[in-house]
């Protein structure tokens, strides 16, 4: 009777299980799905709300080039604005860039046979001073427009319309879904398996989901931060450019000093007295790093012993550059928090052989047990750093320093400061030293032999 009733149980277990992990795998097939349509919704929202911010940031950047408001309605506009119209076409990546005149004629076309025509689509709000974003159906078919009216003394003369077909945002889509579709299918293959596992060897978590869903929203929320940073970055060079363009040297100027603390010597006489000298990367780097301690009370100390100016122009490059930069930050944040009582000193000597660059600080100084890993890159003694949930990377720039010295036949230092904090000297060797110093050593192999 026992045996019957074991037995009994035991064929009744093998249905159940079946029966929870077909349940499971229905619940995860529904989530997989219903994920993959969100994903796609979200991803075709997006792609058209960014096809439509580049169309109308070409558009808009087209109608304000002096080049195209002084052009349009003259007798060879078609010769001028042609070229460009192309040329901003290929570098923008859109389908076609049309201008035209204030009745609608169009000056540039993709098709040269359609140039001189009127535009098949209602120009009627761009020449009425406004700007229009949509879809519109054209000579070269469905497409996600903008157009902005061109102005002249204050009189719409034209317009600028750039276009991408909606086949190609229609592509692009398809793209990012077979991008989206691999991880989608994934996880919910990931997951099936683990519950699976669940169910057979009871209790299995789901440790591993949870992690690689906190890893995809890290990686969505950072490329959401990159995306923003680089968008704003393309919105100032295209400030500045057009500044420039039209030879407007005071207001770039001024435009930059509201971006970064380019005016910061003039509060420190003493400072910019020992600078004037200097080769011009040093001295905004140090103008640069004066400004961050100002904003704490505390001080930079400058000492620069340079004989040949000219000649330390050319040797203190992008590698030298970089390697003071890093140099000075570091110290600058290792004396941020002590105020007025925050002192950071560089001396930068021409030597024989190259460039020596030594940076003190004030700051708690470095553990002679932590010297040579604080130069491994990953390793940092400082606090990590958290922006909308993300964490800063750290352990970067020395290790990059110690990487540049040595490449120069140089080396990176680590010690004591006088300063109370940590000293770094880095000596970096000019690229005509070492190969005089190779040639040399050569030379003397020979004669050996």
């Amino acid at each position: 009777m026992d045996g019957t009733r074991i037995g009994g149980l035991t064929a009744l277990r093998g249905p159940r299980v079946i029966t929870l992990v077909a349940v499971q795998f229905s619940i995860v097939a529904i989530c997989m799905l219903t994920t993959l349509l969100v994903a796609l919704q979200v991803q075709h929202t997006s792609i058209r709300e960014e096809t439509g911010e580049r169309a109308l940031d070409v558009a808009m950047s087209l109608a304000e080039l002096p080049a195209v408001v002084e052009a349009v309605g003259s007798p060879d506009a078609g010769a001028t604005l042609q070229p460009l119209a192309d040329l901003v076409s290929e570098s923008a990546g859109v389908d076609y860039v049309v201008i035209t005149d204030d009745a609608g004629i169009r000056i540039t076309h993709p098709v040269p046979e359609r140039r001189g025509e009127l535009v098949s689509t209602d120009p009627s709000i761009a020449l009425g001073g406004e700007t229009f974003v949509g879809t519109e159906v054209g000579t070269v078919g469905p497409t996600l427009r903008a157009k902005v009216p061109v102005w002249r003394d204050g009189v719409v003369v034209g317009t600028a319309s750039v276009g991408i077909l909606e086949s190609s945002i229609s592509a692009q889509l398809e793209e990012r879904i077979w991008q989206v579709v691999p991880w989608v299918v994934g996880a919910g293959l990931f997951g099936l398996a683990c519950a699976a596992g669940v169910s057979l060897l009871l209790g299995r978590r789901f440790d591993q989901l949870t992690v690689a869903a906190q890893e995809f929203e890290t990686q969505r929320r950072l490329a959401s931060a990159l995306r923003e940073q680089t968008h704003e970055f393309s919105n100032r060079l295209h400030v500045l450019f057009g500044l420039i363009e039209v030879d407007e040297r005071e207001e770039a100027l001024d435009y930059i000093r509201t971006l970064t603390p380019v005016d910061s010597l003039a509060a420190a006489p003493a400072l910019e007295e020992t600078l004037a000298d200097a080769p011009v990367r040093v001295r905004a780097i140090l103008a640069a790093a004066s400004a961050r301690l100002c904003e704490h009370g505390g001080q930079l100390q400058v000492d620069v012993e340079i004989e040949d100016r000219a000649g330390t122009e050319l040797a203190f490059g992008d590698d030298a550059a970089t390697a003071l930069s890093n140099l000075v930050r570091n110290a600058v944040d290792a004396v941020e928090t002590q105020g007025e009582h925050g002192v950071v000193r560089v001396a930068i000597e021409e030597e024989a052989g190259g460039l020596r660059i030594q940076v003190d600080d004030s700051g708690p100084g470095i553990a002679p047990e932590l010297r040579d890993r604080i130069t491994e890159a990953g390793f940092s003694t400082k606090t990590t750093e958290t922006r909308d949930g993300l964490e800063i990377p750290r352990g970067v720039g020395l290790g990059l320093v110690r990487r540049l010295a040595e490449a120069h036949g140089g080396a990176l230092v680590i010690s004591d400061s006088e300063l109370g904090g940590a000293r770094f000297v880095a000596t970096l060797p000019n690229s005509s030293t070492r190969a005089d110093a190779d040639s040399e050593a050569a030379s003397t192999g020979r004669m050996d032999q």
